[in-house]
C-alpha cells in the first residue's frame, strides 16, 4: 500500500501521539465504574477510530499488475472494406480477397502463437470481423477517425502495434483527428493493390463555369484519364437531365495524361439542371464506376437587381442602361443627375421600382437598407466629392460585408483625384495613385493593328465570364480586336494584389494602360472600365454584332451573382448517400445584420416527392446561423425550402437545390496510394510494405512489443468499505458506552 498524500515522518509521529493521547485522556476519569478491560476496549475503539480517519486523510492507494498483463499482448488487425477493394489488380484477385487470402495464409497463423490477434473491418466506422465475413460494401474509407477509435478501444491494453491491410484511398469526412502522431501504438501498414492500378477510363472533375452571354449559356468543364490504353481515343459525352447533348472523339496526349474539352450548355432557367459527363468504357476495363461524374446547375433563380447612377445625360448611360433592360434576368433602377434648381441643389432623373424611389430622390441611398436591396451598383461618371464620406463608406461596405458587385467607370470617375484617398479606393482592382502605366508592355502580346485605345484581351480573359464572347478563345480574341476604338482611356495604374487585368490598351505614347480589371473584395466583386464610349461598339458595328449588349450583360451578371439574399441556404457540392450532409441557413435583416433569435420553418424534399421538415439549430458562436443536418439514403435532387420571421414580420425565404450522388468518391483515382500508407506508418512510429512482402510485420510486431506499461492504481481512500470502518468502529465504541453507564 502507498499513500498519495504521505506526511513526513515528524508529522506522522506528532498526530500518532496525538490520537494516542487524545484516546488515553478520554477515558482516564469515566463518570461511571469500569473495569481495567472495560476501559481499555473503549481506548482503544476510539483510537482506532481517530487513526483511521487520519489514514485515510493521507489517501492510501495501491497498484495492481494491468490488465494487459494478465490478458497478453493483442494486435488490432484492421481491414479495409470500402468499395474500392472490389478492384482486381492485386495479384489477380480483387483487394479485399488478396487481404483475406493474406489473413488466413500468412499473417493470422504467424501472429497466433504469439499475439492476441482482433479483426476489425474499416469503413464507415469501425465494426468488429471474421476473415469469412469481410465484404467490399462500406461506401467510404474514414481511415483517419477509424484509427483513432482503434487507438482509443486499446488505450488500457498493451498493443504491439495496428496492422492496417488497405488501398490508402482515405474518403473519409474532413475535419476527424489524424492518427498520424506516436501518441498511440505504431501502425504497420500492408498496401493491397497495384500502384499502377488497372485498365481504366475515368471522368475526374466536371465544372460549370459563371453564366455567361446573357445566362443563356454556361462553359462546363470536363476532365478525363485513360490508364492503360495508351493514346488510344475515347468517347466523351455530355447529357442533361439525362439527354444526349453532344459526343466528342477525344485522343489523349499519352496514357495517363488528363484530357479537358470545354462543353457550352445551356441550361433551363426555371428548373434545376443536371450535367453528366461519361467516357465510354471499353469490353476490358476493370472499373465502371468512375465513368460519369455529375454537377447540377441551379435554375437562375430571382431576378439581380441593379442600381445604376450616373453623372449626367451622355450617350454612355442611355445605351448601356438600353442593353441592361432587355435582360430579363435584369432590375435597373437608374438615377441620372440632370443639373441643378435655383437654389443649387442637385436634381435627378429617377427610375426605379415600386417603394424604392424615394430613397433615390437625393441621388443615392444614406441607408443601408435602402442600398442593400440591391445586388450591383454602378456609378458612372460621378466625381467623389458628390459623395459624403459617409456614403462612400456604405458603398465600401455593401460590397465587403454585403457581398454586392461594384462597377465604376467614366472619367470624371477617375479625373483630378478621383476616388483616391476616399473609403471606396480599397475595394477597386486598379492603384489609382499610380497614374504612370504599370503594365509592361512586353507582357503582353499586342497586335501592331489594333489602333490606339483598341482593347486587347490578356491570357486571363480568354476564359472569364465577363470578357467571353466567342465559342473558343480565338473566336473572341477575333470579336474583341474587331471592335472600333474607344473615345479615350483613363491612365490608372497597375493591378492590385489578388486583382486581375482582363483587357488592356495603348495610348499614343505607345504606354499600355489597364482596361479591364475585376477582384474580390470582401464578400463581393468589384470591377474598373477605364474606356470612355463604349457606346462606339453598338453605333459603330453592324446592327446584328450584339458584343456591346453581351459584354455589360455578363459584366454586370458576374459582379451580382455572389449577392446574397436575407435569407440565405448553403449545402455542400458534393454529396453521396449516406454521407451526413449539414445545412446551413444564415438569416440577416433589411440591414444585413444578422438575426438569431428568428423563427424558421425549413422543409426538403426528396428525389422521389416526399417533404419532411427540418429541425434547425442556432450554431454555437455564429450569429444569425443555422444548421441542420440530414443523411440521404437515395442519389438524386433535393429541394430545401426555408422560411424566417422575427415575430409577424417576413424576413424573407430561400430555396436551394442539392445534387446528391454526382460523383463516386470511391473509385475517383482508383490506385493503391502508397504515398499517404506510407506517411502514415512512419508519422505513427510503424512501417510500410507492399502485400508481397506482408511476412515482414510479425517480426515487426515483435520488436516493437511494449516490455511494460503503468500499473494500475486503485483508490482505496474513498472505497465504500473504507467509510464502513469508520461507522462500525464509532457504533461499537457507542454501544458499549451505553451498555456499560457511560453516556
Amino acid at each position: 500500500m502507498h499513500f498519495a498524500s504521505p506526511p513526513p515522518w515528524w508529522l506522522a509521529v506528532l498526530v500518532a501521539a496525538a490520537i494516542a493521547g487524545v484516546a488515553f485522556f478520554s477515558y482516564r476519569r469515566p463518570l461511571a465504574p469500569l473495569t481495567i478491560a472495560q476501559r481499555a476496549v473503549l481506548t482503544g475503539l476510539r483510537g482506532l477510530a481517530l487513526a483511521w480517519v487520519a489514514l485515510l486523510l493521507c489517501r492510501p492507494v495501491v497498484f495492481r499488475p494491468p490488465a494487459a498483463d494478465r490478458d497478453g499482448v493483442v494486435v488490432p488487425v484492421v481491414v479495409d472494406v470500402s468499395r474500392s477493394m472490389r478492384v482486381p489488380d492485386a495479384d489477380g484477385q480483387a483487394r479485399i480477397a488478396r487481404a483475406a487470402t493474406l489473413l488466413t495464409g500468412q499473417l493470422l497463423p504467424a501472429l497466433a502463437d504469439r499475439f492476441t490477434v482482433e479483426i476489425s473491418a474499416l469503413g464507415d466506422t469501425l465494426t468488429p470481423a471474421t476473415v469469412d465475413a469481410l465484404s467490399a460494401d462500406a461506401g467510404r474509407t474514414d481511415i483517419g477517425g477509424t484509427l483513432a477509435a482503434v487507438r482509443e478501444r486499446y488505450r488500457d491494453r498493451r498493443v504491439a502495434g495496428i496492422v492496417l491491410l488497405s488501398d490508402g484511398g482515405d474518403t473519409g469526412e474532413s475535419g476527424r483527428p489524424s492518427p498520424s502522431d506516436r501518441t498511440g501504438p505504431p501502425i504497420f501498414a500492408v498496401g493491397m493493390g497495384s500502384p499502377d492500378g488497372v485498365r481504366d477510363r475515368e471522368v475526374t472533375a466536371v465544372t460549370a463555369g459563371d453564366p455567361r452571354l446573357d445566362q443563356a449559356s454556361v462553359d462546363l468543364r470536363v476532365s478525363a484519364v485513360s490508364r492503360g490504353f495508351g493514346r488510344a481515343p475515347f468517347d466523351i459525352r455530355v447529357l442533361a437531365n439525362g439527354q444526349l447533348l453532344e459526343s466528342r472523339h477525344v485522343v489523349p496526349p499519352n496514357d495517363r495524361s488528363p484530357v479537358e474539352e470545354v462543353f457550352t450548355v445551356s441550361p433551363d432557367p426555371l428548373i434545376a439542371t443536371v450535367y453528366t459527363a461519361s467516357v465510354v468504357g471499353e469490353g476490358d476495363e476493370a472499373i465502371a464506376e468512375n465513368n460519369t461524374r455529375g454537377v447540377l446547375v441551379s435554375p437562375a433563380g430571382r431576378r439581380r437587381r441593379v442600381l445604376a447612377l450616373f453623372g449626367a445625360p451622355a450617350h454612355e448611360h442611355s445605351f448601356m442602361l438600353r442593353a441592361l433592360a432587355l435582360d430579363s434576368g435584369l432590375e435597373v433602377d437608374s438615377v441620372v443627375r440632370k443639373g441643378r434648381n435655383e437654389a443649387g441643389q442637385n436634381t435627378f432623373l429617377v427610375q426605379a421600382g415600386p417603394g424604392r424611389g424615394e430613397a433615390l430622390a437625393a441621388g443615392f441611398p444614406v441607408r443601408a437598407d435602402a442600398l442593400y436591396r440591391y445586388d450591383a451598383l454602378i456609378i458612372g461618371n460621378v466625381e467623389a466629392d458628390f459623395f459624403t464620406r459617409a456614403q462612400l463608406d456604405l458603398a465600401t461596405e455593401f460590397v465587403a460585408e454585403r457581398g454586392g458587385g461594384l462597377l465604376v467607370l467614366g472619367g470624371r470617375s477617375f479625373a483630378q483625384r478621383g476616388l483616391i484617398g476616399t473609403p471606396l479606393e480599397p475595394a477597386l482592382p486598379l492603384e489609382l495613385s499610380d497614374r504612370r502605366g504599370a503594365l509592361p508592355r512586353e507582357a503582353i502580346d499586342i497586335d501592331p493593328t489594333i489602333p490606339h485605345n483598341g482593347v486587347v484581351l490578356t491570357p486571363e480573359a480568354e476564359n472569364h465570364p465577363v470578357m467571353r464572347l466567342g465559342q473558343s478563345a480565338a473566336d473572341t480574341h477575333r470579336l474583341w480586336s474587331g471592335l472600333p476604338a474607344l473615345a479615350a482611356v483613363a491612365a490608372l495604374g497597375g493591378p492590385r494584389p489578388g486583382a486581375e487585368v482582363l483587357a488592356v490598351t495603348t495610348g499614343p505614347s505607345g504606354a499600355v494602360y489597364p482596361l479591364v480589371a475585376v477582384q474580390r473584395y470582401g464578400s463581393g466583386r468589384s470591377m474598373i472600365f477605364a474606356g470612355e464610349a463604349s457606346w462606339r461598339w453598338r453605333m459603330l458595328q453592324p446592327a446584328t454584332d450584339q458584343t456591346y449588349e453581351h459584354f455589360w450583360r455578363q459584366a454586370i451578371r458576374w459582379l451580382a451573382a455572389p449577392a446574397p439574399d436575407q435569407v440565405s441556404i448553403a449545402v455542400p457540392t458534393t454529396s453521396e448517400p449516406g454521407d451526413s450532409i449539414e445545412i446551413g441557413l444564415q438569416v440577416r435583416d433589411a440591414g444585413f445584420v444578422p438575426v438569431s433569435d428568428a423563427t424558421l420553418e425549413a422543409t426538403l424534399t426528396s428525389p422521389g416527392g416526399d417533404s419532411r421538415s427540418l429541425a434547425l439549430r442556432p450554431e454555437a458562436g455564429a450569429d444569425g446561423r443555422f444548421a441542420s443536418t440530414f443523411r440521404p439514403t437515395e442519389a438524386g435532387l433535393y429541394h430545401v425550402r426555408a422560411e424566417a420571421r422575427k415575430g409577424p414580420a417576413l424576413l424573407g425565404t430561400a430555396d436551394r437545390w442539392l445534387y446528391v450522388g454526382g460523383a463516386n468518391r470511391e473509385f475517383a483515382d482508383p490506385r493503391l496510394n502508397e504515398g499517404f500508407l506510407s506517411r502514415l506508418a512512419r508519422a505513427s512510429g510503424g512501417r510500410y510494405v507492399r502485400a508481397a512482402d506482408a511476412s515482414q510485420v510479425v517480426s515487426w510486431l515483435q520488436s516493437a512489443v511494449p516490455q511494460t506499461i503503468a500499473p494500475e492504481r486503485r483508490d482505496l481512500w474513498h472505497e465504500p468499505w473504507a467509510f464502513v470502518v469508520i461507522v462500525v468502529l464509532l457504533s461499537a465504541e457507542w454501544t458499549l458506552r451505553r451498555r456499560w453507564g457511560l453516556r
